[in-house]
């Protein structure tokens, strides 16, 4: 093999290895680098396919964003545990709160639901039995002031 089809070569198989992986599910650009990293000799190339594949519309790191706050939602986080999850797989604080905020109706229904769902409706007992909720919808993501007007409205 000539050194002049080697980078084709990579760039194909990068390009094939990245549209294999978004088959499967949606990934920020950040996620895709790291994946594809050590098939990478060079950088070069990786930041080629990475470039195609936003241009022609396969990587997006918007719609990575849209659909994985959505699942994350479903699963009962609050928007601390998703944003940061976010900002670890490489995508940009501004399109995170932009879309935790177009997203962003219904946080203090999930809260209800999930401290609902976990402790059922009996009020805590004790300043214990509150602050182990506390604990448990800080865990899940909700700020300490959602979590502060949830357990103490009412009282």
């Amino acid at each position: 093999m000539s050194d002049s089809s080697e980078p084709a070569l990579i760039y194909q198989e990068l390009e094939q290895a990245a549209i294999r992986l978004l088959a499967s599910r949606e990934h920020s650009r950040e996620e895709l680098r790291r994946k594809l990293a050590t098939k990478a000799g060079g950088t070069d190339e990786l930041e080629q396919v990475l470039d195609a594949l936003e241009t022609s519309g396969y990587l997006s790191d918007e719609r990575f964003v849209e659909q994985y706050i959505g699942y994350r939602k479903r699963k009962g986080f609050g928007p601390l545990r998703i944003h940061k999850e976010l900002v670890e797989r490489g995508v940009d604080a501004a399109l995170i709160d932009h879309w935790l905020d177009e997203l962003g109706d219904g946080w203090s229904s999930l809260l209800e639901e999930m401290a609902l769902r976990k402790f059922g409706i009996e009020a805590p007992a004790d300043f214990k039995a509150q602050a182990k909720r506390a604990r448990f919808l800080e865990y899940k993501g909700f700020s300490t002031e959602s979590i502060r007007q949830f357990l103490w409205r009412g009282t």
